[in-house]
């Protein structure tokens, strides 16, 4: 894909929705088509991402770099008039910190007072 070129692109999330069907530069960095996805992220999803770092593009089984443009990734597609292309879009969030029941069984021993009389 030449410099200055534009593709047309769609996004498949989990659940088999488009979503961000459009036509972009060579030169939009794959960080950009993530924020382009988590601002028009369908609404009522189950999953939803809430950083850049959530999704996952991948194209041609390969999982997109956030640093590279369109045309660095080489996105191609068949010469089919009214082509398009489809990447898939895959949520990974991060997991929440949440505290193990060692850390809270611990706690509660360490705060627990205990008195003996003789």
């Amino acid at each position: 894909m030449a410099e200055g070129e534009h593709i047309e692109l769609k996004f498949r999330i989990y659940d088999g929705t488009d979503i961000a069907h459009n036509t972009y530069s060579s030169s939009t960095t794959i960080a950009t088509l993530k924020q382009k996805l988590i601002a028009e992220w369908p609404q009522g999803k189950t999953i939803t991402p809430k950083v850049v770092s959530d999704l996952k593009l991948i194209h041609a089984g390969k999982i997109l770099e956030n640093n590279k443009t369109l045309a660095d990734s080489r996105i191609t597609f068949s010469d089919i008039p009214g082509g398009f292309v489809t990447m898939h879009v895959v949520v990974q969030p991060r997991p929440t910190k949440k505290k193990s029941e060692k850390n809270q069984d611990e706690k509660q021993k360490t705060n627990s007072c205990s008195c003996s009389v003789l």
